[in-house]
C-alpha cells in the first residue's frame, strides 16, 4: 500500500455510525434502569459504565498488540477503504496468500477493526458525558440563581476527557500509519490509561456530589507516599509499555537473574533512544540484544521499587478502616502484577499472562486515581502550610 493510501477517510462516516450503535446499548441501559433518576444521577452511572468499557478497551488493545494485529488493516480508519474486513476480503486474501503469517490476515483484520469499533463507541460515550455535563451545569446555575443551594456539576473535566480521547484517536491512527513506531505505541498505551484516570476522577466527583464518597484526608506521611506511588506507577507503566512495544520481554528468560547474571550486558543508550523505528537502533541498523536487555532489566528493577512502595502504602492505608478496601485492592493487584510479570518471563510471554499484566496495570491506575482524587488536597495543603507557619 502506498503512503498516500495510509489514510482513507471514505469509511469514516460508517465507522462513526458503528460507534453510535455500540454506545446506544450502554446509554439505553442507563436510562431504562432508572427512569425517574435526575440527570446528575444518570451522569454518575454513565461515567462508571464508560469507565468499565474503557477498561475493557485497554485490555482489548493489549490483546490486539500481543496478537500482532496492530497492522491487521494497514490503513486508517477503515480496512482497505472499507468499514469492515468483509468489504476488504479480496485485499486481505491477497496479503494473506503472500505472507500467511504476516501482519495482515483475516483474523488479525477482525481483531484490529473490533478494537477500532470499541474505541469509536467509547468516544461517543465520552462525547455524551461532555454534552450532558454542560447541560447539567447550565441547569444547576439556573437553580442557584433562584436561591436554591446546590453543588454544581463541573463540565471542565468531561470536556478535557473529550479532548484527550481525540488525542488518543490520533495516536491510534499514527500507530498504524507509522508502522508500530515504538514511541507512538507506548504513548497510545499511556493515553488509554490516562483516559481511565480522567474517568475515575469524574466518578469520584459525582460520588462526592451525591454524598456517597467515603473517606477524608489521609495523614500527611501517607499522603506524600500516595503521591509518590502514583507518580512511580506512571513511570513503571511507561517502562512496561517500552518493553512490550520493543518486544523485549524475552531478552531475559529467567528470574530473578537474567542470562545467568544479576547484571547482564546492557546498552542503555541504544535501548532508550526514544525516536526510532521498530527493531532499529541508534544508527538505523537492527537493535542489539544488549539494548533489548537494558529495556527489560530497567523495567524489572523498577518493579522491585514499585512492590516495596505499594506494599508500604497498602500498610498505611490498611490502618485506617475507611481505606481498607482500597488497601486490599492495592495488595491484590500488585501481587497479580508480580505473578503475571514473572510468568511472562519464565513461560515465554503467554498471551493470558501478558494481557492480564496490562489489566493489572490498568486496575492500579483506577485504584490509585480513586485515592488521589478523593482527597481534599486543597484543605490538606492549607493545613500543612498552617502547621509549617
Amino acid at each position: 500500500m502506498s503512503s498516500q493510501d495510509l489514510y482513507d477517510l471514505s469509511p469514516a462516516l460508517r465507522l462513526m455510525l458503528m460507534g453510535v450503535v455500540i454506545a446506544l446499548g450502554p446509554l439505553a441501559w442507563v436510562w431504562v434502569r432508572s427512569p425517574n433518576a435526575s440527570l446528575r444521577q444518570r451522569l454518575r452511572v454513565l461515567t462508571l459504565v464508560t469507565l468499565f468499557i474503557t477498561f475493557d478497551l485497554v485490555l482489548f488493545g493489549a490483546f490486539t498488540r500481543l496478537t500482532d494485529s496492530g497492522l491487521g488493516c494497514p490503513d486508517w480508519p477503515g480496512c482497505y477503504g472499507s468499514a469492515s474486513p468483509v468489504g476488504a476480503r479480496e485485499e486481505i486474501d491477497a496479503a494473506q496468500s503472500a505472507m500467511p503469517t504476516g501482519p495482515v490476515t483475516h483474523s488479525k483484520a477482525w481483531i484490529e477493526m473490533i478494537h477500532r469499533y470499541m474505541a469509536t463507541g467509547v468516544g461517543v460515550l465520552i462525547l455524551t458525558l461532555a454534552v450532558l455535563s454542560w447541560l447539567e451545569y447550565r441547569r444547576s446555575r439556573a437553580t442557584q440563581r433562584t436561591g436554591q443551594a446546590i453543588e454544581q456539576v463541573q463540565p471542565w473535566l468531561p470536556t478535557a476527557t473529550l479532548v484527550w480521547v481525540c488525542v488518543q484517536g490520533a495516536f491510534g491512527a499514527l500507530t498504524v500509519t507509522m508502522k508500530l513506531f515504538p514511541a507512538i505505541v507506548t504513548m497510545h498505551l499511556l493515553g488509554g490509561l490516562v483516559l481511565l484516570a480522567l474517568l475515575r476522577a469524574q466518578s469520584v466527583r459525582y460520588a462526592r456530589i451525591a454524598g456517597q464518597l467515603m473517606g477524608g484526608v489521609i495523614g500527611p506521611r501517607t499522603r506524600w507516599l500516595l503521591l509518590f506511588a502514583f507518580a512511580l506507577l506512571w513511570v513503571q507503566v511507561a517502562l512496561g509499555g517500552w518493553v512490550s512495544t520493543n518486544y523485549a520481554v524475552l531478552a531475559c528468560t529467567e528470574f530473578p537473574g537474567c542470562q545467568k547474571s544479576f547484571w547482564p550486558e546492557m546498552n542503555f543508550r541504544e535501548g532508550f533512544t526514544i525516536w526510532r523505528e521498530l527493531g532499529a537502533g541508534r544508527d538505523g541498523a537492527n537493535i542489539s540484544f544488549a539494548a533489548l536487555t537494558a529495556i527489560h532489566y530497567v523495567h524489572r528493577l523498577g518493579a522491585y521499587l514499585v512492590f516495596v512502595v505499594f506494599m508500604a502504602l497498602a500498610w498505611c492505608l490498611h490502618r485506617d478502616a475507611v481505606h481498607r478496601t482500597a488497601a486490599r485492592w492495592l495488595v491484590g493487584l500488585t501481587l497479580l502484577q508480580v505473578l503475571t510479570g514473572v510468568s511472562n518471563v519464565v513461560l515465554g510471554w503467554p498471551l493470558l499472562a501478558a494481557v492480564s499484566h496490562t489489566g493489572g496495570a490498568a486496575g492500579l491506575v483506577v485504584v490509585l486515581s480513586g485515592l488521589v482524587f478523593s482527597q481534599n488536597w486543597r484543605g490538606a495543603l492549607g493545613d500543612a502550610s498552617k502547621s509549617g507557619a
